[in-house]
């Protein structure tokens, strides 16, 4: 099929990439000049685990192209996926702007019958409004789709190739029978096409990611309480996720969600219920308390302190709000960061693909290290706000030849606290006993 993928941001970039992938002719389409050069030269703007192998061989192809030019890319193509930007505005609604910029546009364009596809994350009654903008000035028959993505970082290449479900939102029989034969060769293996109203469509991706927001800010929550009681979350966590009814992931306590998705969606979700006269009270203090979690392993760096951290130099391990991507939104670490050097102290900080992220958001305001161990020469301690794989088994040894006191505060619960005690660090985690070492 002919596919036109408007906007080249995570979502737009691996969504026309895995379709090329299948056999599919698409284009995707950029304002950026700068940015769709880049990559018709074959290199991928955003890190994301295995999607440069699939990009370049789709470009070798002459299956995945790239332009600046709207009006061509829909001439060529039957298929119309948005995935634009919907960022939050001031009181949280999602903007949608772009979205219906480009939905004019197409009216204005569309010379034959054509299949808009919401791709991009929006709010309930968009498909509506896309339909509204595109018929101002359309001329022809087409039909809006709502298809939202359900891609997580760093495995997103296998998400959409693999996809545990696709939710399709259209009441045109025509454009499911289009769009059921476009996504057969990714559900082979028998997982679910879903076709329901555009309207379900819609909540379903804003109700999915803010129970999974959820699930996160519970444990969190449980987490703190352990470290009151002398409970282990990691004991709790295992007990609670062999429960069938539960299931055991996104049980793992940390320092908050962070990301492109659940921070927006979640706030967002809140915005509608208020349109609507109704407040999702349990998803409000979702948001409430994964705010407040964020600042945990700085509290924690102040107690051990005594609040005095001023002249003090901070190791930072990890900017990415997650492994496995260089994406900084919302990151814990930017939280941390931020408060650190409120209270005086200096960051040496070591991510392996987020770094120039950072940079181009905060400057040289903290120190960026060439390798992990290089951040810790001279600090007072080490802080671990991303669980990257390279983290998890450190040479244990240099850091405590590196580090003035073998002091961890582990935001991601990397290590074992038997192994840290007969190491003796000092050594802070989630919803753990403190291991004190020789600091007794």
């Amino acid at each position: 099929m002919n596919i036109a993928v408007v906007g080249t941001g995570y979502v737009g970039l691996v969504t026309g990439t895995c379709f090329a992938e299948t056999g599919n002719n698409v284009i995707c389409v950029d304002i950026d000049e700068e940015k769709v050069e880049m990559m018709r030269n074959g290199k991928v703007p955003i890190y994301e685990p295995h999607l440069d192998v699939i990009f370049e061989r789709n470009i070798q192809q002459k299956r995945l192209q790239f332009t600046t030019d709207l009006k061509d890319a829909i001439d060529q193509s039957q298929i119309i996926f948005l995935a634009l930007p919907t960022p939050p505005g001031e009181d949280g609604s999602a903007d949608l702007s772009y979205v219906l910029a480009v939905a004019e546009q197409l009216g204005e364009i569309m010379t034959e019958y054509k299949i808009i596809i919401d791709k991009s994350t929006v709010p309930v009654g968009t498909a509506e409004r896309v339909r509204e903008a595109a018929l101002k000035k359309a001329q022809v028959d087409f039909d809006v789709v709502s298809n939202p993505e359900f891609l997580r970082e760093g495995f997103a290449v296998d998400d959409f190739l693999k996809p545990d479900r696709v939710v399709i939102g259209t009441s045109s029989a025509k454009a499911r029978n289009i769009l059921e034969k476009l996504y057969r060769p990714f559900v082979r293996q028998g997982n679910p096409i879903y076709f329901m109203d555009e309207r379900s469509a819609e909540l379903t991706k804003y109700a999915a990611n803010a129970f999974l927001a959820t699930k996160i800010t519970f444990m969190n929550e449980i987490a703190n309480f352990c470290e009151l009681v002398g409970a282990d979350v990691d004991a709790v966590r295992k007990g609670v996720g062999s429960d069938s009814r539960i299931g055991n992931r996104f049980l793992f306590p940390g320092i908050g969600y962070g990301g492109s998705c659940f921070p927006k969606d979640v706030q967002a979700l809140v915005k509608c219920g208020k349109e609507e006269g109704y407040d999702f009270r349990i998803i409000q203090a979702v948001m409430d308390i994964n705010q407040n979690q964020k600042q945990t392993l700085v509290r924690k760096v102040k107690d051990y302190y005594k609040a005095d951290l001023k002249g003090r130099t901070f190791a930072l391990w990890g900017l990415a709000f997650k492994p496995d991507t260089d994406d900084i939104r919302e990151a814990p670490s930017l939280y941390i960061i931020e408060e650190l050097l409120a209270a005086g102290a200096k960051v040496k900080a070591f991510d392996p693909e987020a770094m120039d992220n950072v940079k181009s958001k905060i400057g040289d305001s903290i120190e960026y290290c060439s390798n992990q161990y290089e951040a810790l020469i001279d600090a007072d301690a080490l802080l671990i706000a991303t669980e990257w794989p390279v983290f998890r088994t450190p040479d244990f040894e240099k850091v405590k030849s590196r580090l003035k006191e073998s002091v961890i505060f582990d935001g991601r619960n990397l290590y074992d606290l038997t192994n840290m005690r007969d190491l003796e660090f000092y050594y802070e985690s989630i919803g753990r006993t403190i291991v004190r070492g020789r600091y007794n």
